[in-house]
């Protein structure tokens, strides 16, 4: 399969301006826009991010023949539940960061509690919208409030996070630190692709179930190496957040197990896997999911 690599594929920017659009109608039909608390979901929900994980579930929607507007509320629900996390990944008590995509993290700009509290409420945002959508059938949207919880619950993100927090300082293989992401980061890509396909709601075969995941295990992955290569080769500036911090908080990284030239080797081969998973998809076109693989690798933030 050979399509051309872009920086950010052209489909991007109308995807973004759609998902925004709906995340902050989510978020004021979900909540008092006046409180201090709206007002730190809003923070941290509406300040940019580069939406990988919504515009996933879309392209896929697209792959499987759906529009984007039965769509895009699983989408949202998806950013709902990655924005609680990064407020929380950044707490005092976890990562302890100051920065997250050019600004101060949550807790920095408004405070602990009501960042911790921002984080809970996002998360149950997520599930409400999932629940309130009423052009997909009551089976349907169990499924996906289903398959939503188990990624990112105690058995997925997590169970990744659990990993990562106790990972530090500690000498790991590169087998743990692939389990270690492929809950933190994977198992939300994951949903988000899935969920992207479950859109359409007719029956999936065994093949189309298999290769998205092992598409979406490998840009999972990718997706991680590329972090930990920019962390080591970028600045604080490009990355909107904290340059050098996981050598800081001594975290294992791709680079600190293979090298970089070895994390660069594994990042293509990631690549390469995910467009192989895409070929299987017969009759369906992945351009976009194709594309998406070329910028996870080739992204400068």
């Amino acid at each position: 399969m050979s399509t051309p690599i872009i920086d950010t594929p052209s489909f991007f920017e109308p995807f973004r301006s759609k998902i925004n659009e709906t995340l902050q109608t989510l978020l004021a039909t979900q909540t008092d826009l006046d409180s201090r608390l709206s007002k730190a979901i809003q923070y941290s929900t509406l300040s940019g991010g580069k939406r990988i994980r919504p515009i996933l579930t879309l392209a896929t929607a697209q792959c499987f023949g759906t529009p984007i507007e039965k769509a895009i509320v699983p989408a949202c629900a998806v950013e709902l539940i990655h924005a609680y996390s990064l407020i929380h990944d950044d707490l005092p008590a976890m990562d302890n960061d100051d920065l997250r995509r050019g600004l101060p993290t949550c807790h920095k700009a408004f405070d602990d509690a009501t960042a911790i509290l921002a984080g809970d409420a996002l998360q149950s945002m997520a599930f409400e919208a999932l629940a309130s959508i009423d052009h997909i059938s009551a089976d349907h949207r169990l499924n996906m409030i289903r398959l939503l919880a188990k990624s990112s619950g105690p058995t997925g993100m997590v169970l990744g996070q659990a990993i990562d927090f106790d990972s530090v300082g500690k000498n790991i293989t590169l087998v743990m630190l692939e389990n270690m992401h492929r809950h933190k980061t994977g198992a939300l890509i994951e949903a988000s692709i899935l969920l992207g396909a479950h859109c359409n709601e007719s029956t999936l075969s065994e093949l189309e179930i298999s290769s998205l995941k092992q598409y979406a295990d490998a840009i999972g992955l990718a997706f991680q190496v590329k972090d930990d290569i920019l962390d080591v080769v970028s600045d604080t500036q490009t990355l909107g957040k904290m340059q050098g911090a996981d050598a800081a908080l001594n975290k294992p990284t791709y680079p600190s197990l293979l090298g970089l030239s070895g994390a660069r080797d594994k990042l293509q081969s990631l690549h390469e896997t995910a467009l192989d998973s895409l070929a299987k998809l017969s009759g369906r076109d992945s351009t976009a999911l194709s594309q998406i693989s070329h910028f996870i690798i080739n992204r400068s933030q």
